[in-house]
């Protein structure tokens, strides 16, 4: 929420600016008697060409889904496996995102200046104003950069190519994160559970501590070298460090399935990839809890550090207990009616309960990928063994489906964000900074930590395998969906930007490089 919050507010604060332009607008438009009829019908008129606009984007998303899926076809028909499916769609993304910005001519709105005024009684969101007894309500769209004001209706295109930020987090992550959680291997998973857990809590606590206070030292260099231009406080850093310790559970799962790699290595990354996306996600909430009392808002306060880590605790521990919950309840509903002899029931069930998981733990103020996850688990635990042979077959496949169509639809837009997003902070040094942190980082997860899981494994992790997943820590849509939420202040917006560039980075080189080592073995042996 309180990402939410600071958004309202900056956004509030913009429209002190626009609300004299808005009511000269306006005051121009009805001047004349007969100006009611003329005014409901350029309503009419704008409604349906609004209508249009966003028919059209929703088609671009569509088609750059299409080619995705035959481009992906011919790449498995020809054996093509130097470049994983999903830096395929950012890739299209990308190329529309260039035709948006740069193909479409930009129209000028109006070139005057736009007057100054401010409000005392402090920021709004929404305007109502009176105009010869007729009144108008006008709603907030978001700043416009001070460079760009005189193609405003360049803007406004580009605005409504740019989702709602909630729009990743309640209708396309939750398909995602159950699919991870429905489709674990179970014997394998609970049998790594240690391991698992170690990796994703500990693992996950280092990588953020050592990538945000590593980024608090490139942030001060930046001070230094005169290329910072506004504040940037060590929550900002560790934050980043948060986001950035999301690795991708589903370029991990694509690339090992093609090396049908050993049963339990094959739980223990991919239940380290999936718990690790949850972690960042409680870990970078309870950053933004953090709230030190009296003067020292960015200093260390051991009192907001405690309560920051009970946040933490108590998100985790209640969204757990909701997901667990919903599957148990679930599993009854499906056990003791006869609900078997419905399929088409039985399966619309399944899928509105595991969906409501997630909307009822974020609606509590808990975090819905960890409810929709453990909720996943414990339907495949539990629910699956009580689903007739029908539905079994369509709870599989319909959340496989929904869930490579979100990827893929965030993997493209993320490749038009690039270039649509009108706010980015490009850092040149920040941006290595990044690289170098998000890697040694890593390795501080990984190493010391398979070193003493070793100590007490039969199965041990061997060398190779810890470097696999040393590289295989890709970063992908949970990154881009926790760096999207909040684009309000400066320090979010170079965050923003680089987290972008880390995301394309690792899935093309990292995921392509996988993918051509995991056909290698599989050509040799046909």
């Amino acid at each position: 929420m309180e990402p939410l919050r600071s958004q309202r507010r900056t956004a509030a604060r913009v429209l002190d600016t626009l609300t004299p332009a808005l009511i000269l607008l306006s005051a121009g438009a009805v001047t004349a008697e007969d100006g009611g009829a003329m005014e409901e019908l350029t309503t009419e008129k704008e409604a349906e060409e609004s209508h249009r606009q966003d028919s059209v984007n929703l088609l671009t998303f569509i088609m750059l889904l299409t080619l995705t899926i035959l481009t992906i076809w011919l790449f498995k028909h020809r054996r093509v496996r130097f470049l994983h499916e999903t830096g395929l769609a950012m890739i299209y993304g990308l190329l529309v995102g260039v035709i948006l910005r740069y193909g479409i001519p930009a129209t000028s709105y109006h070139n005057k200046t736009p007057p100054s005024c401010s409000l005392k009684e402090g920021p709004v969101s929404t305007v109502l104003l009176n105009i010869s007894g007729k009144f108008f309500e006008y709603t907030l769209k978001g700043e416009i950069n001070s460079r760009e004001i005189h193609n405003v209706e360049q803007n406004d295109m580009l605005r409504k190519v740019t989702f709602d930020p909630e729009v990743f987090f309640n209708i396309l992550l939750p398909p995602i994160i159950f699919h991870a959680g429905y489709s674990l291997k179970k014997r394998h998973f609970f049998r790594n559970m240690g391991s698992i857990i170690t990796y994703a809590f500990l693992g996950t606590a280092i990588s953020c501590f050592v990538i945000g206070n590593l980024m608090y030292g490139v942030v001060k260099l930046m001070q230094v070298l005169g290329q910072l231009t506004d504040k940037f406080y060590y929550t900002d850093c560790l934050f980043f460090g948060a986001i950035m310790s999301a690795t991708d559970p589903v370029t991990v799962l694509a690339i090992f399935n093609d090396l049908h790699a050993d049963g339990d290595l094959y739980a223990l990354l991919f239940g380290e990839s999936v718990m690790n996306d949850a972690v960042a996600i409680v870990l970078s909430s309870s950053i933004v809890a953090y709230q030190p009392s009296g003067a020292n808002t960015h200093m260390f306060d051991a009192a907001a550090f405690f309560k920051s880590v009970g946040v933490f605790i108590g998100i985790f521990s209640g969204s757990f207990v909701m997901g667990a919950a919903t599957g148990v309840v679930t599993a009854l509903v499906t056990k003791f009616t006869k609900l078997h002899c419905f399929p088409l029931l039985e399966t619309a069930l399944f899928f509105l309960m595991s969906w409501s998981t997630f909307l009822l733990a974020e609606a509590c103020g808990f975090t819905g990928v960890v409810a929709v996850l453990f909720c996943g688990i414990t339907q495949a635990h539990y629910t699956y063994n009580n689903l007739s042979a029908e539905s079994t077959q369509r709870t599989k496949q319909l959340f496989e489906v929904l869930h490579f169509l979100a990827e893929n639809f965030i993997f493209s837009y993320m490749g038009l964000a690039l270039f649509t997003f009108q706010n980015h902070i490009f850092s040149p040094i920040f941006i290595i900074g990044a690289f170098i942190s998000i890697f040694i980082g890593r390795a501080f997860n990984i190493y010391p930590l398979s070193f003493f899981l070793n100590l007490g494994r039969r199965h041990k992790i061997k060398g190779n395998f810890q470097h696999m997943m040393m590289f295989a820590g890709l970063r992908g849509a949970m990154a881009f969906a926790l760096a999207i939420r909040d684009t309000a202040t400066y320090a979010r917006q170079m965050m923003f930007t680089t987290t972008l560039l880390v995301v394309f980075f690792t899935v093309w080189v990292f995921g392509g490089g996988h993918h051509a080592h995991a056909v290698r073995p599989a050509h040799q042996s046909l």
